[in-house]
């Protein structure tokens, strides 16, 4: 990340999330907290879907030795979701590609 800019973390109402000390221990390591409103479960199914396909096409299927194994995996898949995966739905076009066509027609 550049310098001041601050990661988003998104997530439900649980009650793990609401606790003050987690509050506190992202606010020191410079993430910013964001949550669903309550009783809206659709503010986060873009990342729960997201999530669903993460967790079973490399979670559930693998053993990690590492925790850095385990990171180098959910990067390798980040990159791919965005800038591999086609999808029908947006012409057969990754999602970065789409998004670079949009903006070329501006």
């Amino acid at each position: 990340l550049a310098e001041g800019e601050k990661p988003l973390l998104h997530s439900d109402q649980g009650w793990h999330y609401r606790i003050k000390s987690y509050q506190s221990a992202l606010a020191d390591k410079g993430l910013v907290q964001s949550m669903s409103r309550k009783g809206n479960c659709l503010d986060n199914a873009v990342m729960e879907n997201f999530f669903g396909h993460l967790k079973e096409e490399i979670y559930y299927r693998r053993d990690y030795r590492s925790v850095e194994e385990l990171e180098n995996a959910v990067n390798e898949y980040i990159t791919y979701w965005n800038q591999k995966r086609i999808k029908l739905s947006l012409g057969g076009l990754s999602p970065v590609e789409c998004r670079t066509e949009y903006q070329k027609a501006g």
